[in-house]
């Protein structure tokens, strides 16, 4: 397995483009399009959000197809809590679309990111999709990353190749998520392309078992959002033998996509608004794999945790309460707290405050794990979380501006 270069339209037979419609201030790019030569199966997994956006009503009921062909994604208004109208744009611009590449409507799904409340500048869009099919190239792929940003920072793309059989088989993607960011996803879109042919059922569970080992186990904030989707389109031009399931090459096709998913989420924890650190955090010792998620969650979404972090402030004791208040029956004196390779609390105490000074200078780093063991169970669990600082507020208080 290897990385390429390409992105979104790295695999055999993909299009991408993005441009200016004019949802956004000039000159950023806001309306991105991505196509196939042919159709092909396709996956998804949508937001737990009570409150789904327009967009993922729609792409919920043309995944019952299991087809699709291309991908229409806006950023800039979120088309969420818009009601009828807000479905009714949402189905236009598929069809705008479908019209275009003489396609069912069915076979084209829709992604929305931005400001929610708001309806559709539809006018802007029916204007700026010619443009957008004009636009379409192989090369495509950093513009319709570009166009799909809000308050990113960076354009997150990636592609990796591996051999399923005899044939070369390879997976790209794009994404785009800073803030609202936590383990069930959230305000985050996330697009993965193959040339593997794969059965529709195969690649949907692919995709789901990618989805909990990537997306859901990152944190940037705790909250959650009406759009985040993640989609993967499959058109089997790589010309393998059919992935059958649960062989050799299912496992190789699965790896891959997994380090795909990955990669594009460790982007996103990176990019988190106004972070300075990526943090891993490592629970063991729990009774059940639910417990430990469930402490891992608590301590990857804590203010205090997430301040001290910026703090590059050893206060082991913010750690202790947010282990204490989570909810699974731990056992305080077998609690146990390491920074890397520092361990700062053992048997629920501090082992010596000199140890405060190695904490720090780990604390310090960019990147580093914490590693924390609530008992003698045998569940563990991982999430990737970033730090709260000055910048996030500042950001997030001036969104709409």
């Amino acid at each position: 397995m290897k990385r390429t270069n390409g992105g979104i339209t790295a695999p055999k037979g993909f299009m991408a483009s993005g441009i200016h419609a004019g949802i956004k201030a000039s000159p950023l790019l806001d309306l991105a399009l991505l196509v196939s030569d042919v159709e092909g199966p396709i996956a998804g997994v949508f937001t737990k959000n009570q409150i789904p956006a327009a967009p993922v009503i729609l792409d919920r009921l043309h995944l019952k197809k299991q087809y699709g062909r291309a991908i229409i994604i806006n950023s800039g208004n979120a088309n969420a809590c818009t009601g009828a109208h807000g479905l009714k744009d949402a189905e236009e611009m598929a069809k705008l679309v479908a019209i275009r590449l003489d396609i069912s409507t069915t076979s084209v799904f829709v992604g929305s990111t931005g400001v929610i409340g708001p309806r559709l500048p539809m006018p802007a869009i029916r204007k700026g999709i010619p443009s957008l099919m004009q636009r379409l190239r192989k090369s495509g792929h950093r513009d319709a990353a570009r166009a799909i940003m809000t308050t990113d920072t960076t354009v997150k793309e990636l592609a990796i190749q591996t051999r399923i059989g005899k044939q070369l088989v390879t997976i790209g993607g794009m994404a785009k998520g800073s803030g609202m960011i936590h383990p069930d996803m959230a305000t985050m879109l996330a697009y993965v392309t193959t040339d593997a042919t794969i059965q529709p059922k195969i690649l949907q569970v692919s995709l789901r078992e990618a989805v909990h080992s990537s997306f859901n186990t990152i944190s940037v904030d705790g909250e959650t959002s009406t759009n985040d989707t993640v989609l993967c389109l499959a058109n089997g031009m790589a010309n393998n033998t059919m992935i059958p399931w649960h062989s050799a090459d299912h496992k190789k096709f699965q790896h891959a996509l997994n380090d795909v998913c990955q990669a594009l989420a460790m982007k996103i924890c990176q990019d988190g608004e106004g972070a300075t650190k990526i943090v891993e955090i490592l629970v063991h010792g729990a009774k059940t794999d639910q417990d430990a998620k469930v402490i891992s969650k608590t301590l990857a979404t804590s203010p205090l945790v997430k301040t001290a972090l910026f703090g590059e402030d050893p206060n082991w004791g913010r750690f202790m309460v947010a282990i204490g208040r989570a909810g699974p029956a731990i056992q305080p004196k077998h609690v146990e707290i390491s920074f890397d390779d520092v361990t700062m609390v053992k048997n629920g105490q501090e082992i010596i405050p000199s140890r405060e000074r190695q904490v720090q200078r780990v604390m310090k780093k960019k990147s580093y794990a914490i590693t924390v063991t609530v008992g003698r169970g045998k569940s563990s669990a991982k999430v990737w979380t970033t730090d709260f600082s000055y910048d996030y507020v500042k950001i997030n208080a001036s969104y709409r501006s």
